[in-house]
């Protein structure tokens, strides 16, 4: 089938996790022997980033402003099976409206980032890329959120089918690999700045440097002020896409933090927590309901409470009992949450609509 999708961004990697999603979907979704074309609003900040400019799997359309742009991106989907809208694309409300005038159907909304787009449908019916209005006028509504937030989306804003749509991994791109010196440390923490996880991350990961000042860990990601690191928390401004299992294999352990509005609505796994499980890495997080789902704690994971609590990992875990977790965690995601698996199920939820 026809695939068109309305995104954030497929070409550049830099301060966001849209990208590896997409890639990694439009990737399986090629390979089951699908089309896709993606069209991505050209902006200076991903211009000069671009990490993936002509992805091998799927069509990139760049374009700068929407208005002159409408009919021809328009015609692109005039014949597709299905078009997608993504969270955070910045012409979405518009899209939507002129798309669904266009006759453009099954029209479904693709949230990457559900419990932000629930915060704000809830103060104010909507946000910049999302008019809660027409919620019902999407065919379905595919979230990174499972749990209770599909019942609300269905029963309180009109969506005629809310499916939880998880983030996946690609198993051919994070696997464990050999350790890389450059990369190796005791606990490193890999994601772009936010201020609702800075402060968790100072105690907890600048915590346990300070208390164990032999050991060495490491922080990256873009878009940090300056801080107060310890002497032995090395920063890194940006690792792209291709880096990030030598990264993940060269820690023996690795930090997982949630956005508030994630903890808030439960049933949020990051892309990072399966691209790092998918590498065997041994991971520590913080915790929120649903977990379980994924990974179990205290068997595939641990959640600790403290930087105290995870000073006593760092010097009483030893490697084979690290090793053999990070193998669980590894098994249990590439059993359910591969681009595979979400490829299969995205055909099955466009079936239905048809």
């Amino acid at each position: 089938m026809k695939i068109v999708i309305f995104g954030l961004t497929i070409t550049s990697s830099w301060g966001n996790g849209h990208a590896t999603t997409y890639r990694s979907l439009c990737k399986a979704l090629h390979a089951r022997g699908h089309r896709i074309e993606f069209v991505e609003k050209d902006v200076e900040w991903y211009r000069s980033n671009r990490d993936l400019p002509e992805p091998g799997y799927c069509k990139v359309q760049l374009y700068e402003e929407w208005e002159p742009s409408k009919r021809w991106l328009t015609g692109l989907a005039s014949d597709a099976d299905v078009v997608v809208i993504g969270s955070y694309y910045p012409d979405a409300i518009e899209a939507t409206a002129y798309l669904l005038q266009a006759g453009c159907d099954p029209l479904v909304f693709y949230d990457i980032d559900t419990p932000i787009t629930m915060k704000w449908l809830r103060l104010q019916g909507g946000c910049h890329y999302l008019d809660g209005s027409m919620i019902s006028q999407y065919a379905a509504y595919l979230s990174f959120t499972g749990g209770p937030v599909l019942q609300e989306l269905e029963s309180s804003f009109g969506s005629p089918r809310a499916v939880p749509f998880y983030c996946s991994v690609d198993p051919e791109l994070y696997h464990p690999t050999p350790i890389r010196e450059a990369y190796q440390c005791d606990m490193s923490y890999l994601g772009t700045y936010a201020k609702d996880r800075q402060e968790k991350l100072m105690q907890w990961l600048n915590g346990a440097a300070e208390a164990v000042p032999s050991a060495k860990f490491i922080v990256a990601g873009p878009q940090y002020p300056d801080l107060e690191w310890q002497a032995n928390v090395r920063r890194m401004v940006h690792l792209s896409p291709p880096e990030h299992p030598a990264f993940y294999s060269s820690s023996r352990f690795t930090l997982n933090l949630t956005r508030d509005d994630m903890i808030a609505a439960g049933y949020s796994p990051s892309v990072r927590l399966f691209e790092a499980s998918a590498c065997g890495a041994a991971m520590l997080s913080d915790a929120w309901a649903g977990m379980e789902e994924f990974l179990t704690p205290g068997v595939d994971i641990l959640l600790p409470n403290s930087a105290a609590e995870i000073v006593t990992i760092l010097c009483e875990w030893s490697d084979a009992e690290r090793f053999a977790m990070g193998q669980r965690a590894r098994e249990r995601i590439l059993a359910k949450h591969t681009a595979t698996h979400r490829a299969a199920q995205f055909e099955q939820i466009v079936s239905s609509l048809a």
